[in-house]
């Protein structure tokens, strides 16, 4: 091993970052215990940060205590799962990164003005079940190309929503076969596909160009984590995932000169400097290098009310909730 590059940027995005903000408010706001429908983001680690601090985190709102205090977690959650919170009398603090507001409020315009929809995403993941919950009976799953080839629909309007976690190539793929197939598709103004994702999908793709190993760091069970993972591979780069140092294998650091590292949207820094000096026993001569593809100045406000309550004084640009930078 003669270089370690970092990818710049990884880790944490707005969302994420906006999420654990607004549970870190409540906390101050209303202690402990607090609940969480599902985990905050898909990191063991900051999982388990606020566990320690008594937040409790359960799958289902009927797990809760009637009059109990709940967040909703960055991936959003279905009108269903916001039903069955009021009739517990949930205090609901909601921490939905705002860009899956945004492919929520496309789905309900869609879903009334008599469009059938295209959602392109991952069965069963939390996210997805979420945005797929504004339009029971309208929406029709995709995950593959070879879905969208076979997809039936009804006659009539159609349009196409995506997960905000996907791989923007294979999301190309699939899109270009749903074109194909439906010229009168209607697409969103603007892609579903986050910013954040794409910015560390294409840095990844400048890492493969100069590294001979990617390491991904984040959750297995972290959706873009695992995208990055396959888009350095469809590079033609091996690329692990990892989350733990102990993950190190020791002929990373002997059967290849260059290793890129990168990090998921929901990966605290801490793990990557882990790995990274993991990596680097025996090799502390080894350089750690920075390639940056982009700047990311973006930051989500949360709810004045919450700052309020707990105690914080807002920031000059704190005007309710939204984006900054």
């Amino acid at each position: 091993m003669e270089r370690i590059v970092l990818a710049s940027p990884r880790g944490f995005c707005a969302g994420v970052s906006y999420a654990i903000e607004v549970l870190d408010l409540a906390i101050k706001a209303y202690g402990t215990p607090i609940y969480m429908r599902h985990a905050i983001v898909h990191n063991e680690h900051v999982v388990r940060s606020f566990e320690r601090r008594g937040v409790i985190f359960v799958e289902e709102v009927s797990e809760i205590p009637p009059g109990s205090t709940v967040v909703f977690s960055a991936h959003g959650v279905s009108p269903a799962v916001r039903q069955a919170a009021a009739e517990r009398n949930l205090r609901v603090i909601d921490a939905t990164c705002p860009l899956v507001s945004k492919v929520h409020r496309e789905v309900q315009r869609f879903a009334s003005q008599d469009y059938h929809i295209i959602y392109i995403g991952h069965a069963g993941h939390v996210e997805a079940l979420g945005t797929m919950g504004h339009a029971p009976g309208q929406i029709t799953l995709v995950q593959t190309v070879e879905d969208a080839e076979r997809v039936q629909v009804p006659d009539g309007k159609l349009a196409v929503a995506t997960q905000t976690t996907l791989s923007v190539y294979e999301v190309e793929r699939i899109m270009a076969v749903l074109r194909r197939r439906f010229p009168h598709l209607e697409t969103p103004p603007k892609e579903d596909i986050c910013y954040a994702t794409t910015n560390r999908q294409n840095a990844v793709k400048e890492l493969a160009k100069v590294c001979d190993l990617i390491l991904v760091i984040g959750s297995r069970s972290s959706s873009n984590s695992n995208r990055l993972r396959e888009v350095a591979q469809e590079a033609g780069v091996p690329a692990y995932l990892l989350l733990e140092p102990e993950e190190v294998l020791p002929e990373w650091r002997t059967d290849y000169r260059s290793v890129g590292i990168t990090s998921g949207a929901s990966t605290p820094e801490s793990s990557v400097e882990a790995i990274i000096g993991e990596l680097l026993k025996g090799h502390e001569h080894v350089p750690v290098q920075t390639l940056e593809t982009a700047r990311e100045d973006i930051a989500f406000i949360p709810p004045r009310t919450l700052i309020a309550s707990a105690g914080v004084s807002p920031s000059p640009e704190a005007s309710g909730e939204g984006a900054r930078g």
